[in-house]
């Protein structure tokens, strides 16, 4: 009999997801652009919502380096981190890489950046949150659950 998983099977890394997602919009802008706002402009508000995205996920990695726990979700999981931006959503490096990803495709002034947001955040739900979720519950019961009540999934 082969011994369980000890990691919540997500189905891919997530910032790979983020990255395809990315690569997506600007293929999709090449081929057919449909400009969101007319005129320029946008940049430093890209650029803010882009750099707010990087510090939250230096901020989220600290803290789970802080309680010697992995940082993959392909690894297992050794602590709950509570604390830095644990504190306000159980999944702050996943709202990272959504201020990333919408910094960087909000510059590139296309339609098509909300277009692929919605099933990039339905794969990000589903196939990654759910599952590690359920994994993080299995494996640490009423410490799990206990947090959970107390923080937001996302924001």
């Amino acid at each position: 009999m082969q011994a369980p998983l000890d990691h919540p099977d997500v189905f891919a890394r997530p910032p790979l997801v983020y990255l395809g997602a990315i690569a997506a919009v600007f293929i999709l802008r090449y081929f057919l652009p449909l400009p969101l706002l007319a005129g320029a402009g946008t940049l430093w508000p890209c650029a803010t919502l882009a750099v707010a995205g990087v510090l939250i996920a230096i901020w989220g990695r600290k803290a789970l380096l802080q309680v010697n726990t992995n940082i993959d979700p392909m690894r297992p999981t050794l602590a709950i981190a509570s604390g830095g931006p644990y504190r306000f959503s159980r999944n702050p490096l996943y709202v990272s890489l959504t201020l990333i990803y919408l910094g960087i495709t909000l510059a590139g002034n296309s339609w098509w950046c909300l277009v692929v947001l919605v099933p990039l955040l339905g794969a990000l739900h589903f196939g990654i949150v759910l599952r590690e979720e359920r994994y993080l519950q299995d494996k640490f019961g009423e410490q799990y659950l206990s947090y959970r009540r107390q923080v937001r999934r996302y924001l």
